[in-house]
């Protein structure tokens, strides 16, 4: 029995020295990892989302209300300026036609009354038979049949526009990429112009709509390089370049975006109208430059109550000295995800900074401890 008591007794030392071991601290060398400063390429990037969209995409509708009686377009449908879209049904603009030219014809026939009444009268004046308020009656009598003419022939040409406007043509040269309407549906054109097609002058140049956050346009200007990526090529990058940053400011919840507009060269026409671009702008790039890695800027250890920056505006990093983590100020330039630009000559190629404390991740074991003072280690 007192044996059985000696081994479980020993048995438990050695399980509480095994659970209590990883508490202990590494060696000071041991417990830093480090990282070397190297030389190489940095590109300081804008990452912004956008859709492709034509240069120039026409909507075409109607001027005037009625019944689509024929459709000569189609989706994909590649087609000229003035080719004829669609017809809407002619048979009121006709009628109406009709009979303004009658109303026309009546005040042609009116004024031709009104011209002999008027010659007549002023013989008649000549020769003293009537008076004179008699003549300026046939004078105005001429006059408004001059107008009614006028008018009808307002009349005639408005109508005779509007049978023109039934056949839909195609104000540019390019392709259907869009058509909302179908053989009977009736348009109305009372209160706005409804779309029947869109139209893309030109697929072989588009542009990407992006939004920028008013923190970041500064660094954007027309002309800059960007690459971008869509779903539908996922392994392919596509090149473009700025075009334009629009001055229009777009506010959402206190929230101040730019529109930055990118075109692209799509000479295969493999990118579609209204696919989402991934889009990068290369705002900065540095070649062959000292780079420091940017986990060493975010590397603090533990217990350290000094400033993050140093003097002058240098940031502090760490390195071993002794054994010990030591604040080093350094001066960074650009940046990108990885790597931080060093400015200035009192760091060299090969010089090692800490970039992380191996004993820190341990720290979330304590989580697991037990009321009774021993933890539960994680296999």
């Amino acid at each position: 029995m007192k044996r059985l008591l000696s081994l479980t007794l020993a048995a438990a030392l050695v399980a509480a020295a095994y659970l209590w071991w990883p508490q202990a601290d590494h060696q000071p060398a041991e417990r830093y990892k480090t990282q070397n400063l190297d030389r190489g390429d940095i590109q300081q990037v804008i990452s912004a989302n956008g859709t492709l969209n034509p240069v120039v995409l026409v909507n075409v509708g109607t001027q005037v209300s009625g019944t689509i009686q024929r459709l000569h377009a189609d989706f994909n449908d590649v087609v000229s300026a003035g080719q004829v879209l669609a017809e809407l049904d002619p048979a009121l603009f006709q009628a109406q036609l009709a009979q303004s030219r009658g109303t026309l014809a009546n005040a042609r026939a009116a004024l031709k009354l009104a011209q002999a009444n008027e010659r007549r009268a002023r013989d008649l004046f000549g020769k003293d038979y009537i008076a004179r308020s008699e003549l300026d009656q046939a004078v105005q009598a001429l006059e408004s049949a001059r107008a009614q003419v006028s008018g009808a022939e307002g009349q005639v040409k408005r109508d005779q526009t509007n049978l023109d406007y039934s056949v839909i043509r195609s104000p540019v040269s390019g392709v259907v990429i869009s058509r909302n309407v179908d053989v009977g549906q009736t348009v109305a054109a009372s209160f706005q112009t409804p779309t029947l097609f869109s139209i893309a002058q030109d697929l072989k140049q588009m542009q990407i709509y992006t939004t920028v956050a008013e923190a970041a346009v500064g660094g954007i200007r027309e002309g800059l390089p960007a690459r971008f990526n869509v779903d539908a090529f996922a392994d392919r990058e596509f090149q473009g370049k700025v075009r334009q940053v629009r001055l229009n400011p777009q506010i959402q919840q206190n929230v101040v975006t730019y529109n930055v507009v990118v075109e692209v060269d799509n000479r295969d026409e493999i990118l579609l109208p209204g696919m989402t671009a991934f889009v990068r702008i290369v705002v900065d790039e540095r070649r062959n430059v000292l780079r420091l890695p940017l986990a060493a800027l975010r590397f603090r250890p533990e217990g350290a109550t000094g400033p993050k920056r140093a003097k002058g505006g240098e940031k502090n990093v760490y390195r071993l000295a002794g054994n010990q983590p030591q604040p080093a100020p350094v001066r960074t330039g650009i940046a990108d995800g990885n790597y931080a630009e060093v400015v200035g000559n009192d760091w060299h190629e090969g010089d090692a900074v800490i970039v992380e404390d191996l004993r820190e991740p341990k720290k979330d074991a304590a989580k697991n401890q037990q009321p009774g003072g021993f933890r539960l280690r994680a296999f």
